[in-house]
């Protein structure tokens, strides 16, 4: 019964997997909610912040923010790339670095070289792994991402844009859907146009008393909005993180199950085959004795 034994030791290692995976699955169900609840609050803070934005670039069009003017003549573009710092999360980070690489080979068969700011772990391998410019980084940011561990990175490429030595900043992170869905974005953060801030009232001009001037408003503002744009990048791609371990985490414990019901069944008709020899064994004894 040596292939019985060794039998029986897979199905206790895959009993013990199976506990763990769903452990992870249970805790990954319970920070679920929380970051959820926490993207969802997130989100009306940056359109509102979008909404005056868009409003006072309109209602001051003599003054144009660095943020709002491209700069044609840079020839390397900045990445802010946004992945979490553990595994086990299904392809949720494959799918993002895979469209960030995509994207970069595009800038690079144009001319352009690229700058990375990694936030996450798994981003910062790979991007290390691939050879890209990492300027900055940030990781272990835990179940609540804190924002002034956020601006520091960030703020590198930003700075870098205003002085017109980036032609663009790219924005890459997985935007949540719903717990079954997540879909990797690639977002234009600089420089803003138009388009990028959304207005609550198209076509009505607005008119504002600045104080102490016009541009250290909108200067101020842009950055703001910026950041937090970053910040609900980083909250969405958390929510986004939580659903696919818990999805991963429910496959995983399903698929060993159903390992456990197949080594189970093989053990069995293993146990019977021994028995059914030592049975003929016994019989074929007794007749040569008998006989």
């Amino acid at each position: 019964m040596a292939a019985g034994k060794e039998i029986r030791g897979k199905i206790k290692s895959v009993e013990n997997t199976k506990k763990i995976t769903k452990a992870m699955e249970m805790v990954a169900a319970s920070k679920m909610r929380k970051a959820q609840d926490r993207m969802r609050a997130a989100r009306p803070y940056a359109e509102k912040v979008g909404n005056i934005a868009a409003n006072l670039a309109k209602a001051n069009p003599e003054y144009r923010h660095p943020f709002m003017v491209a700069n044609p003549d840079a020839r390397t573009a900045g990445f802010v790339v946004v992945t979490t710092d553990k595994g086990l999360c299904g392809g949720l980070n494959t799918n993002l670095l895979r469209a960030t690489t995509n994207k970069l080979k595009e800038l690079e068969a144009a001319g352009q070289k690229a700058e990375v700011v990694a936030i996450g772990n798994k981003g910062l391998g790979f991007m290390n792994r691939i050879g890209a410019k990492v300027v900055a980084h940030a990781t272990q940011l835990g179940d609540a991402p804190q924002l002034e561990r956020l601006v520091g990175p960030v703020k590198t490429l930003l700075d870098a844009y205003a002085e017109g030595k980036l032609s663009a900043v790219y924005l890459c992170y997985t935007r949540f859907v719903n717990t079954m869905k997540q879909e990797p974005v690639v977002l234009q953060l600089l420089p803003l146009t138009q388009e990028s801030l959304e207005t609550d009232a198209a076509g009505h001009a607005w008119d504002y008393l600045y104080e102490p001037d016009a541009p250290t408003v909108i200067n101020e503002l842009l950055v703001r909005y910026t950041e937090a744009l970053v910040y609900q990048a980083v909250a969405e791609n958390m929510a986004s993180e939580q659903s696919a371990r818990m999805v991963a985490m429910k496959a995983a414990t399903d698929n060993a199950g159903t390992l456990i019901g197949e080594l189970k069944l093989v053990y069995n008709k293993t146990r019977q085959a021994a028995i059914t020899k030592e049975l003929s064994e016994i019989v074929s004894g007794a007749a040569a004795i008998s006989g």
